[in-house]
């Protein structure tokens, strides 16, 4: 799929392509060299039985045809709303190429073995971290949070340390991705694929801005 790129702004080709991964991509890898900062950062909303929708950034970890991958402490907050309601809408904008792209779809828990995998990539800290934390409820000051990770580091000490049972991964399959493009006077680019669901095929259409 054609890229074409002005001075003023950016132009998504619609072609006969037939899938978005491609796409997504070509435009992961070039905010990977032009953001400074997490170009994987993802704002997750998620919505629990009583409809009401919550927001908060994340890190992509892994993305393919079958979704991105975000990973969490299960009992928290988007935790508890993925448990009662499998479905979730993200975003990636990379504010330095005027880009963004939106995601919806059903989620489904990433299998043990990628949770595994990727925790034992984690830094030290950050798996004594998941650990200490129980994250999303109450906390009555810092000092109470530095026990815990005190006492998380106490515990293992030099040995291996386990993911957690309530650390997992969540895969988003995307029956919607919409590439939306800066264009002038606010006149922007909107391509979409969505599926009616998961092993569907994609359809290819653009909107209005």
């Amino acid at each position: 799929m054609q890229i074409n790129s002005e001075a003023e702004g950016q132009t998504v080709d619609q072609t006969d392509e037939q899938e978005p991964f491609s796409l997504f991509g070509q435009w992961f890898e070039e905010a990977t060299a032009a953001e400074v900062n997490d170009p994987n950062a993802m704002a997750v909303a998620t919505a629990g039985a009583d409809g009401l929708p919550n927001v908060r950034m994340v890190l992509l970890k892994s993305w393919d045809e079958e979704g991105f991958v975000f990973f969490t402490n299960t009992e928290s907050r988007k935790g508890g709303e993925l448990e009662e309601n499998m479905n979730a809408a993200a975003v990636l904008h990379w504010k330095s190429l005027r880009r963004q792209v939106r995601v919806r779809g059903p989620v489904q828990p990433a299998t043990t073995e990628e949770a595994d995998a990727y925790f034992a990539t984690r830094a030290r800290q950050s798996q004594v971290g998941a650990w200490a934390s129980r994250q999303s409820r109450p906390l009555a000051d810092r000092a109470e949070l530095e026990q815990s990770v005190a006492r998380a580091a106490e515990r293992f000490e030099d040995g291996e340390i386990p993911r957690p049972e309530h650390w997992n991964g969540y895969r988003i399959r995307p029956v919607y991705l919409e590439f939306w493009s800066d264009r002038p006077f606010r006149l922007h680019d909107r391509l979409v694929f969505d599926r009616e669901k998961p092993e569907s095929a994609w359809r290819q259409c653009r909107l209005y801005p």
